[in-house]
């Protein structure tokens, strides 16, 4: 395989606290479409992934994922703010 993830660089960018708490709520609401678009899909929730049998352990509110799935959508959610900075747009509060 010759893929080679080449993300932006955005180690230079300092969010506001404001900005680091939105992305909390980005992230659980990312986890939120993702589910609801399983759900639409036919998923039901199982103790561990089955794509045969349309199963995902991850198919509960929020909370109740694992510490570190929650710190996965946090990260994910942070670099893509992050990025967003770094391809010169900005972020206000409304």
């Amino acid at each position: 395989m010759s893929y080679q993830p080449a993300p932006l660089d955005t180690t230079a960018v300092t969010l506001p606290p404001e900005v680091v708490a939105l992305t909390g709520l980005l992230a659980r609401n990312a986890h939120d479409v993702g589910a609801r678009q399983r759900l639409r899909d036919g998923w039901t929730w199982g103790p561990q992934r089955d794509d045969a049998r349309k199963q995902h352990p991850a198919l509960v509110p929020y909370e109740e994922l694992s510490e570190s799935e929650r710190e996965y959508d946090r990260q994910v959610a942070m670099e893509t703010v992050k990025t967003i900075v770094v391809l010169g747009y900005r972020i206000a509060a409304g």
